[in-house]
């Protein structure tokens, strides 16, 4: 079966009969880690286009398992490298080099295309239903001064809405966020000023949050049933709550997601705070970093996995940690396989958020998966998914709340998060996935061929 997808480097696409074929672009940046056959032959089944111009973290995340789990599915991708250009050029590659085939009924487009500017340029696209996906909008995009802000790329967003069928949000705040802002985003206008746009959008748009991976898509088990069955109370540890394992070692029986459980000379081993975030200034850094330099000096045991994808700018600060804290580390930098990121979260002990720019939050959310006590901001997505137990409001709080569970590891691994992120499995959303992506006219037409 002949490779479809449709890369940057057509090449790279050959004939193979290996079901665990890998696609490389000649740059390193771009893995398809896709069994061949999830990648429908484009005369076989196909009737869902899936347009990703950032091909990389949650964006990568989501179409890879839309390939996978949903027949008729074909992905068109660019690399994830210079989002900024990807807005303003992306709609125009992917014009000329999508290939016309009669067949898709439904198209998936991510909001960092303009979909404006792609069905204008490819007509055949017009009679799709079009789903819009936003997995962040550019209208409350953090910018340290207004004249800093490119006012194209929220206005490609709204034009983008105007044409979608469907436009899905991830989050409650996404949606609410980006239309409440469109009135006082087109004021940036001199002139001629459109009005009521929010209101032609909105019968449009639903929420429909990002699908978390379980066992199953990662090829082993479910998360479910990796738990610890053994419940015990915070600060409830007693020799009535211990086991001893076939060595003699008393186990803990933990009271969190975590993998296993623990030994009771494991709970007083320093604490272990993983930041797994964008490379980038809107995950907030500074914070981060300088609140572990206030641990550090107040002489306070702890480790540190700083993991995240980096890109071609980053932050001055990583270089400076890497030197401030470097004997407080135990991973730093992006980790290649899904199974070494999910690794580092279940030897993690708290997982913290220090974000200026967030409308879902994957990883804090996988981080609680794999057995992580969250910290994040009282603000942006996280007050819809995490109750205020997990929240800070102010840097000092932050600060507090690691001083203390660097004096007390013990509180962290023993307690129960309190955060349903099952409600976010691929299992439970996958009907409503399927459902977005059937084509509105439910007739086929098997005669048309690409």
């Amino acid at each position: 079966m002949s490779c479809n997808r449709n890369c940057v480097n057509k090449k790279l696409c050959s004939d193979s009969n290996s079901v665990d074929q890998r696609l490389h672009l000649d740059n390193g940046l771009f893995l398809n880690e896709l069994p061949q056959e999830s990648v429908n032959d484009l005369n076989v089944n196909t009737s869902v286009l899936l347009i990703e111009p950032f091909y990389g973290g949650s964006h990568k995340q989501l179409v890879d398992l839309l390939t996978k789990e949903i027949p008729g599915c074909v992905l068109h991708c660019l690399p994830a490298k210079k989002w900024h250009w990807r807005m303003r050029t992306a709609a125009l590659w992917f014009s000329q080099n999508i290939p016309h085939c009669m067949k898709y009924k439904v198209m998936f487009v991510s909001s960092v295309l303009n979909l404006a500017e792609l069905v204008a340029l490819r007509p055949d696209f017009a009679q799709l239903k079009k789903v819009l996906y936003f997995h962040e909008n550019q209208l409350i995009y953090p910018v340290r001064k207004q004249q800093d802000r490119d006012f194209q790329y929220g206005y490609n967003q709204i034009l983008s809405c105007l044409v979608a069928d469907v436009v899905v949000f991830n989050s409650s705040f996404n949606m609410e966020s980006f239309l409440s802002s469109i009135s006082s985003f087109l004021k940036l206008m001199p002139d001629f000023r459109p009005k009521g746009l929010d209101q032609l959008i909105r019968p449009k748009c639903k929420v429909l949050y990002f699908p978390l991976m379980g066992g199953e898509q990662m090829g082993g088990s479910s998360s479910a049933e990796q738990e610890i069955v053994h419940e015990v109370p915070a600060g409830e540890i007693n020799e009535e709550n211990l086991l001893v394992d076939t060595n003699g070692e008393k186990i803990v029986k933990l009271n969190r997601n975590s993998p296993h459980p623990e030994t009771e000379s494991d709970m007083s081993k320093p604490l272990h705070i993983v930041w797994a975030h964008r490379w980038e200034h809107d995950k907030g850094p500074d914070l981060f970093f300088h609140t572990l330099y206030q641990l550090a000096d107040q002489n306070l045991e702890f480790k540190v996995s700083v993991i995240g994808e980096t890109f071609s700018e980053v932050p001055e600060i990583f270089e400076e940690a890497f030197s401030c804290i470097r004997e407080h580390i135990v991973h730093w930098g992006y980790q290649q396989s899904r199974q070494e990121y999910v690794n580092v979260l279940k030897n993690a002990d708290v997982a913290v958020s220090t974000a200026e720019h967030e409308f879902f939050g994957v990883s804090m959310l996988e981080s609680v998966q794999y057995g992580c006590y969250p910290i994040c901001p009282n603000k942006l997505v996280y007050p819809e998914i995490f109750p205020a137990e997990y929240l800070y409001s102010t840097p000092q709080q932050l600060a507090k709340k690691l001083r203390y569970f660097c004096k007390n590891p013990r509180h962290v691994r023993t307690h129960k998060v309190m955060v349903d992120w099952r409600q976010f499995l691929w299992e439970k959303l996958k009907d409503q996935f399927i459902e977005l992506l059937s084509p509105a006219d439910k007739e086929s037409n098997d005669s048309e061929s690409c």
